[in-house]
């Protein structure tokens, strides 16, 4: 699933090149995704300029004038700008067109979302997200208040939206590994100096795999078509029997939450 530099990488793609552009219209060649694209979104957007192109969590927020469209990638989705002639593949399920180009979403696994909330209010799926991890008021200070007294482990504490949005699995497991921290270690036990640690070690990865264009999972790739690369700068994920890049020890799996956990149990305590 596309994470959070993923997305912040495509919003980054988009924005500059269509931010005041005009809709001319919008062509739907299969609405059937995790919830129906409207129908009527095409007579919702022709003629209107897209204002700003957002991100809250994972989702990416088209912003006009009398509303948002909010979109999410879902497991394989991309976005994608193409000339607005070029031929559509499979997948290719929404052609949102300004003039001579289009914003074309791709989507084999159809479990994207593309709603259209009117006017100013906040999507409900917006509401109750926590935190942003890359915002100015994520550090140890606020890790630490938010965690007292609980019993969750701190890879899943990390992952729940609602308390942190954008940290999927891919970037939990490479932070904790970064701060020295077992994945399993319950939250409320972190102090404030491994708290400020942590904090630092989720910024710096997150920022690191911007600045190599996101990971490449299953179909993902940027706005402009390019793959992402920071997986090449694993620690740990998906590397199970693998030695440390650290200490040789061979990286272990475990599952925690349902999810594949990868940590290395000589640098992490």
């Amino acid at each position: 699933m596309p994470e959070l530099p993923e997305v912040e990488t495509t919003r980054r793609g988009i924005a500059p090149e269509l931010a005041g552009a005009i809709v001319s219209t919008v062509l739907i060649r299969n609405a059937r995704l995790r919830q129906p694209i409207p129908a009527d979104l095409g007579e919702t957007l022709a003629g209107q300029a897209l204002l700003a192109v957002e991100r809250r969590a994972k989702y990416l927020l088209f912003r006009f004038a009398t509303g948002s469209l909010l979109v999410h990638l879902g497991m394989s989705g991309s976005l994608r700008i193409v000339a607005a002639d070029h031929p559509p593949e499979k997948h290719d399920h929404l052609d949102i067109v300004f003039g001579a180009r289009a914003l074309r979403l791709r989507d084999p696994r159809r479990f994207g979302l593309v709603l259209w909330q009117a006017g100013d209010a906040e999507h409900p799926l917006l509401t109750g997200l926590g935190i942003e991890p890359l915002g100015e008021t994520f550090d140890g200070a606020w890790l630490h208040a938010a965690s007292r007294g609980r019993r969750t482990p701190v890879k899943l504490f990390l992952m729940d939206a609602a308390h942190v949005v954008g940290i999927g699995n891919i970037y939990a497991s490479e932070s904790l590994f970064r701060a020295g921290i077992d994945p399993a270690k319950p939250v409320g036990e972190l102090g404030p100096r491994r708290c400020a640690r942590l904090a630092t070690c989720i910024r710096e990865t997150l920022q690191d795999a911007l600045a190599a264009g996101g990971s490449t999972l299953r179909d993902f790739v940027g706005s402009n078509g390019a793959p992402g690369y920071f997986q090449q700068q694993y620690f740990v994920y998906g590397r199970d029997g693998e030695a440390c890049r650290s200490c040789d020890t061979p990286i272990r799996k475990r599952i925690m939450g349902q999810r594949a956990t990868f940590y290395c149990p000589r640098c992490q305590h």
